[in-house]
């Protein structure tokens, strides 16, 4: 099968060269700009595939990713859309704070219903769940009433 010709731009040969040697990127990318790199030394797609262990659809994809879009679109994962987060990080500490603090009277330590009770009284979480605050306890490592 004839491939399709791509000649990259100079300024697009050294970033993609920065990525393949230095730095912190996600596998993916890092065959992407191996993918790119290869293709614009007219490698076959067939040795391309073998030499990284990817699959042929991958190849096309970064090829006509990059001659839609360029550079940024084929080698860099697109933001994808979703739900939006909806207590961020300060809440999350407020909560996580709240476990750590000194647990109601007549109690030796937090339970997961009155962390709940007492998270809603905190400034914009009147509404959060018991299964939240469980959530935002477990991203932090935090057990209620432990310690």
């Amino acid at each position: 099968m004839r491939q399709t010709e791509l000649n990259l731009s100079a300024e697009d040969r050294s970033i993609i060269e920065g990525i393949r040697s230095k730095g912190m990127h996600q596998a993916r990318e890092v065959n992407r700009a191996h993918v790119l790199s290869c293709l614009d030394r007219d490698i076959p797609e067939a040795q391309i595939m073998a030499v990284l262990g990817i699959s042929r659809t991958v190849v096309w994809r970064a090829r006509t990713a990059y001659l839609q879009g360029g550079l940024e679109l084929a080698v860099f994962d697109v933001a994808r859309s979703g739900r939006p987060r909806r207590y961020d990080t300060n809440a999350e500490a407020r909560v996580t704070a709240l476990a750590c603090s000194t647990p109601p009277k007549g109690r030796q330590r937090w339970t997961m219903v009155e962390l709940e009770r007492a998270a809603r009284q905190e400034p914009g979480m009147g509404s959060v769940s018991r299964e939240t605050v469980r959530r935002m306890l477990k991203k932090t490592i935090s057990s209620p009433g432990a310690g």
